[in-house]
């Protein structure tokens, strides 16, 4: 409850474009979806994905089921209110991914950007890989980024791990199929710049 207080209080005090992690477009993440291919009717979730841009571009795009998880319930009603109508085509989950229940094998992309670098305790990231392995199709793509090893070592006054490719790829386990890593430089709204990795993974069958 602690964390998501917290995470709640960040975002009904401060605007959506005045946080370190917004991007006027999620540019990398869309450039690893873009490069899958997927049909309109491809499952896709942003894990963690608040107030995030990366739904509006994929409504953009043409994807037609798309859920936006977050532990705040008021990141994801800024977005909501920010797509207008387009807002109901989304379906919005407020829970802890550690806990909560989504459908089985039922995505075909997992994206997160936000949330696994946070997990520093080893039996919650264990918790959240289960949670890819019992929702994500078998086959499905998931693209996790995180903080990279000159990343900062605390986000938002809170602890992070980092991580390069290879120890990313290795919380997930050589089951999933390492297709492809990439770096970001990404500049926060004051100038800062944060380095990000990202592991693009086949789940497995």
């Amino acid at each position: 409850m602690k964390e998501q207080e917290y995470w709640e209080k960040v975002y009904t005090t401060k605007s959506a474009d005045n946080v370190s992690w917004f991007q006027e477009h999620a540019t990398r993440s869309l450039e690893i979806i873009r490069s899958i291919h997927p049909k309109p009717d491809a499952r896709v979730i942003d894990v963690g994905g608040g107030a995030s841009t990366l739904v509006d571009d994929m409504l953009a795009d043409g994807f037609e089921h798309i859920s936006v998880l977050d532990l705040s319930a008021s990141a994801l009603e800024v977005a909501r209110k920010r797509l207008g109508v387009n807002g109901e085509k989304v379906e919005w989950i407020a829970g802890d991914i550690r806990h909560v229940e989504l459908p089985e094998q039922s995505y075909d992309i997992w994206h997160d950007r936000a949330v696994f670098h946070f997990l520093t305790d080893p039996a919650d990231r264990l918790a959240y890989v289960q949670q890819v392995m019992k929702t994500v199709k078998p086959g499905g793509h998931v693209i996790v980024a995180t903080f990279a090893p000159d990343g900062p070592e605390q986000y938002s006054g809170l602890p992070v791990a980092r991580y390069n490719h290879v120890q990313l790829h290795g919380e997930f386990g050589p089951a999933f199929e390492l297709l492809e890593h990439a770096s970001e430089e990404h500049k926060t709204p004051w100038g800062s710049l944060q380095h990000f990795v990202y592991c693009h993974c086949l789940k497995p069958n």
